[in-house]
């Protein structure tokens, strides 16, 4: 088969043209870096045109309210593009629980996007991953004061980028699902303490202090970020994935 990977040079797109290749199908990395810019169109219809699946994992440059306007835009360029290429099968990457945090624009713009695939022309497949592992320090680094993080008690059920790549890239092989497969890490953890087991780990000297007004997961309740009941479970624990992703020492 063969597919067109949008923003296959990330960190989850990369992953998953190595998926696909392989698996011995014909992968094609698509991003800005290569001359497709989906926003405006250019060098989108030959990207397409052709192609058995278009896997879309792009991200908006934002994550605030102009992220709506992205997805907007993009989404309409490329199924228009892919309508017309003759692409069976349109799959996205999206969020556990996306459509439960009203108050984050981005989330908004994530379900904004996820309805103009299920309203449009193309049999499709969403895939909605937790929280990334990779993610965590940036995570930290948004409600980091000195040396003092602040973090809420939200419910985080972490996966790795690894496991979401393999899913996406078998989903992207398969039917289309023209519907939703949630999934997650094997272990939910709160946000705060999960900060905890990051910088015990990292020794990086800062203090996690609990705040549950601290940061954009603070707008989050309940248990919406965790995997719903008949989620698929990754394998990858955080304890492994930290022990072997340590940070490179200079010198």
């Amino acid at each position: 088969m063969k597919f067109a990977v949008i923003g296959g040079t990330g960190l989850i797109g990369s992953r998953v043209v190595e998926n696909l290749k392989a698996a011995g199908h014909q992968a094609v990395p698509h991003s800005l870096s290569t001359g497709v810019d989906i926003v405006t169109g250019q060098g989108l219809e030959a990207a397409v045109t052709g192609v058995d699946v278009v896997i879309n994992l792009t991200n908006s440059p934002t994550f605030d309210d102009a992220s709506l306007a992205f997805f907007q835009t993009s989404m309409d360029n490329l199924l228009a593009a892919s309508a017309k290429g003759g692409v069976g099968h349109f799959v996205i990457l999206s969020i556990v629980g996306v459509d439960q945090v009203p108050g984050l624009d981005y989330y908004r713009a994530k379900v904004l996007q996820e309805n103009i695939l299920k309203a449009g022309p193309i049999p499709y497949s969403i895939v909605r991953a937790t929280q990334f592992m990779e993610f965590m320090d940036a995570t930290l680094g948004m409600t980091t004061e000195g040396d003092t993080v602040r973090l809420p008690r939200t419910p985080i059920q972490p996966i790795a980028a690894a496991d979401v790549s393999s899913v996406v890239a078998e989903v992207a092989a398969g039917s289309p699902l023209n519907g939703v497969l949630n999934i997650a890490g094997p272990d939910v953890y709160p946000l705060d303490e999960l900060g905890r087991l990051t910088v015990t780990a990292r020794s990086d000297g800062r203090t996690v202090v609990t705040d549950d007004t601290a940061g954009m997961f603070a707008a989050a309740h309940g248990d919406v970020l965790t995997a719903p009941n008949g989620a698929r479970i990754a394998p990858t624990h955080y304890p492994d994935w930290l022990a072997r992703n340590r940070p490179r020492r200079s010198g």
